[in-house]
């Protein structure tokens, strides 16, 4: 049988095993000397690659799309055996959803993949916050999908968000997980810089891959979801300027910026209506809508399908991005491609994806997002130049580019 190569270590190596952690700190480390063992993969047959998911139970529909997208895209590749790993939560309805969701992930999902590691030659796993399951498998046969650094804040910016010494723990094995692996890919350079800046990783290690769009969103009509969204609402495309706002309400969204850019510019033009795709508001955010006196004026629909999604793009007078990090934010080259306009933060990873065609506001200026609002408001939605600008720099994100590159990685993994 002839073999590949992988180089793999003859001492320990900090970066491929547990993080140092004093404290808070996370202390980098460099690379020591290695040795070369034959990885046998045969050449006379397709390598074998599982795409590890997320509980469906889970409900993240980001991370979601970015695994299915993925396993639809490789399973069109003679060369290449893919299947999906996605169980459901073995302790889902048995104890609380909290409980259920640390045993599912710190203790079925960890069994399950040692039960089948010998099934594949390589794992890819697509969200960063599963990267301990690393630590179940042979780490020089895991790839990880990094899609931000939310998830270890408490870690590296412990003075911004303060977690129990039990979370920082489940973190740092989580954080580890993501050191181990052989090769982390990432959404944005933005998420590769903010890697590097925390010496968490060295840069041979690292990739860019940019998502996609998912290819039922487009300018194109569609007549059926467009009514669907119309009944939904209650309205009509082009019955009222909309705002449309897509996502989560977790705190880095800035809901609150969102609102009161909404409060304001509705003032000023009193039939603007705002449409709210995804989780509902908490609490807190229902109050301040209702303070501003803007509620009844709000729109909020959950869990729709792509097709209904483009509708909402599509009808949508511009697509605003308040959030105060992303680690690519989809919403944003979404609504590109449906021919909307895009109002986003001036933060690196959301220039790098909407590129010259979106217009950028400082993070929580209620003020300067409002007269930008104003100002886009003011133009032709269909606005020849605006509208050619935003389809383009979507067509630079597709699906099969993202399976293609990813592709690329796990070849020069195998054969590294």
């Amino acid at each position: 049988m002839e073999a590949n190569w992988l180089y793999l270590p003859s001492r320990p190596i900090p970066w491929l095993g547990l993080a140092s952690l004093r404290g808070n700190e996370v202390v980098s480390a460099q690379a020591q000397s290695a040795t070369v063992l034959p990885f046998p993969v045969p050449k006379t047959r397709p390598f074998r690659v599982a795409v590890v998911c997320d509980f469906p139970e889970e409900n993240w529909h980001s991370m979601d799309l970015v695994g299915n997208m993925l396993f639809d895209q490789l399973r069109q590749h003679t060369t290449i055996v893919t299947e999906r790993v996605r169980p459901a939560m073995g302790f889902s309805g048995v104890c609380p959803r909290k409980s259920a969701r640390l045993l599912g992930r710190f203790v079925q999902y960890p069994r399950l993949l040692s039960k089948i590691v010998s099934n594949f030659d390589l794992f890819h796993i697509v969200d960063h916050s599963y990267a301990h399951l690393v630590h179940s498998l042979p780490r020089e046969r895991v790839i990880v999908t990094c899609h931000d650094l939310d998830a270890f804040n408490c870690l590296l910016q412990p003075e911004r968000e303060p977690r129990s010494f039990a979370f920082r723990a489940m973190t740092r094995r989580v954080l580890s997980g993501l050191q181990a692996s052989v090769h982390v890919t990432c959404d944005t350079a933005a998420t590769r810089d903010n890697i590097l800046e925390h010496q968490l990783l060295p840069a041979e290690r690292l990739s860019v891959v940019h998502n996609g769009v998912h290819p039922s969103l487009s300018s194109h009509p569609d007549p059926f979801a467009d009514r669907e969204i119309a009944a939904k609402i209650g309205r009509a495309p082009g019955s009222c300027p909309e705002l449309l706002h897509v996502g989560s309400t977790i705190p880095r969204k800035r809901i609150d910026v969102l609102l009161r850019v909404f409060a304001e510019v509705r003032d000023r033009m009193p039939g603007l209506r705002l449409i709210r795709v995804g989780t509902p508001l908490t609490s807190q955010q229902e109050s301040l809508a209702a303070s501003l006196g803007v509620r009844k004026y709000i729109d909020c629909l959950e869990r729709l399908d792509t097709r209904l999604l483009a509708a909402c793009y599509r009808r949508a007078s511009v697509l605003l991005q308040t959030s105060d990090s992303e680690g690519f934010g989809l919403p944003v080259i979404e609504a590109l491609a449906c021919g909307t306009s895009v109002i986003a933060s001036n933060i690196a990873s959301l220039r790098e994806v909407g590129g010259d065609a979106a217009d950028y506001c400082s993070v929580g200026n209620v003020g300067e997002w409002t007269n930008t609002v104003l100002g886009v408001l003011s133009f032709d939605k269909k606005e020849p130049a605006r509208y050619s600008s935003a389809v383009k720099q979507a067509s630079r994100f597709t699906w099969v580019n993202y399976a293609d590159q990813m592709l690329a990685i796990y070849r020069q993994v195998l054969s590294a």
